[in-house]
């Protein structure tokens, strides 16, 4: 589960903002809570702003932390990390982040700098029977070793690089317990989903193939929408992209280069009462969106992973948004899975679906750098109070007032 997350220095977040899973003092809907040790944790948060206030700027921020643990023992000698610096920081400033997070009910603490495309300081602690235990820190290409981990992390320290995270290369070539946790976090458990970068089709053909459960489970999404469909049929299989010669008409001399390369071949087609439709080129982009979405959702929650997205309502309609948020606020299996999300459908502002601690919001500041504070915040706010409508009028800022603006001079251009 995530618990908090810190950064600095990225796009439009200049100065630090701190972003957190645990729940206030406030008592209602404690459904929405899971106990560990002595926190309350929020099952879900929702992140509202105007175009161009930092929202998806905030997710890019989690989202390059987790590629940059996974990925950044294959850089090579002289690739810089790549630093997207708020637009008022010097090459001087450090962009930072930090995160903490419970994997097999154990907490961690684990951040990072980078300084001028490399790796500044790094360090991870771990929290056994709640008292903070080092595992390392870094500072430059200098590794400290907690006291429980002298001489284990030889190897790893001789393919640290400037431009390699030291959690990234001892997960690889070290045998910790504790790294290998921290590391998969990353790698597995936080699931960052950009409608414009990512395409799960494949990865819920897959699932639908190899669960006949989640399979159901979509098809009886689609038929409570009215959609009409009565079936799917799935089908993924590896295939030689060289066999593919006469399909693709592939050239000669592209399949001696191809040679065994395997690829997938994947086919959808959705059931209709007299008919068949080709998922990829004949259905809706909605029903697409579902496709792609629904099933991976379900393997989510099944396995208490973190969903974190931006813009969660492109391409699907508002009910299905509002049952996926029921979905992670009600899931009461032993799997603890958590929903981070931004949107700008006010329509999810309701006291029965959000507590107030799980309602963000960001803001463009004086400097155009983005502010990022919690509902809970922001006083004289009631329990009962329509959360919506407050918004919509500006009580809590974070509203897209140039909107208005824009739409008001529009009017007068047209009527002009």
């Amino acid at each position: 589960m995530l618990l908090e997350f810190k950064c600095s220095n990225h796009k439009s977040i200049k100065e630090e903002v701190h972003f957190s899973m645990i729940a206030g003092s406030d008592n209602t809907s404690k459904e929405f809570l899971k106990e560990f040790n002595n926190l309350r944790v929020l099952r879900s948060a929702i992140i509202y702003g105007a175009n161009g206030s930092g929202k998806s700027n905030f997710i890019s921020a989690l989202s390059f932390m987790r590629d940059l643990v996974s990925n950044s023992i294959n850089h090579q000698p002289g690739q810089g990390v790549f630093q997207a610096r708020h637009k008022l920081s010097g090459e001087e400033i450090p962009s930072n982040y930090s995160i903490q997070f419970v994997k097999n009910d154990i907490r961690y603490a684990y951040g990072f700098s980078v300084k001028q495309n490399l790796i500044q300081d790094e360090y991870l602690y771990y929290f056994p029977r709640g008292r903070q235990v080092k595992i390392f820190e870094r500072d430059g290409m200098e590794i400290i070793p907690g006291d429980r981990y002298k001489n284990i992390f030889d190897v790893s320290i001789s393919i640290l690089k400037e431009n390699r995270l030291f959690l990234s290369c001892a997960a690889n070539y070290s045998n910790v317990k504790e790294i290998e946790e921290a590391f998969m976090f990353f790698n597995t458990d936080m699931v960052v989903y950009n409608p414009e970068i990512n395409n799960w089709t494949e990865y819920s053909i897959e699932l639908m193939q190899n669960n006949d459960a989640i399979k159901k489970v979509f098809v009886n999404i689609l038929q409570a929408l009215g959609t009409g469909a009565k079936d799917v049929k799935v089908k993924l299989e590896k295939i030689k992209i060289a066999d593919l010669q006469k399909e693709l008409q592939l050239p000669d001399t592209l399949k001696n280069l191809l040679g065994a390369q395997e690829g997938n071949r994947i086919e959808a087609k959705i059931v209709y009462d007299q008919f068949e439709v080709d998922l990829m080129t004949e259905e809706s982009a909605g029903v697409r969106r579902l496709f792609q979405m629904i099933c991976p959702i379900i393997d989510i929650l099944n396995k208490g992973k973190i969903l974190i997205c931006d813009e969660l309502e492109a391409s699907l309609h508002e009910a299905v948004i509002f049952q996926i948020v029921q979905l992670f606020q009600q899931y009461q299996k032993d799997k603890f899975a958590q929903l981070v999300f931004s949107t700008h459908d006010t329509s999810l502002l309701d006291t029965d679906l959000f507590r107030r601690d799980q309602v963000w919001f960001t803001q463009l500041n004086s400097e155009r750098a983005t502010d990022l504070y919690s509902l809970v915040e922001i006083r004289n706010v009631r329990k009962s109070e329509n959360l919506e409508k407050g918004y919509v009028s500006g009580k809590y800022g974070a509203i897209p007032m140039l909107n208005k603006i824009f739409f008001q001079e529009l009017e007068e251009g047209i009527s002009g």
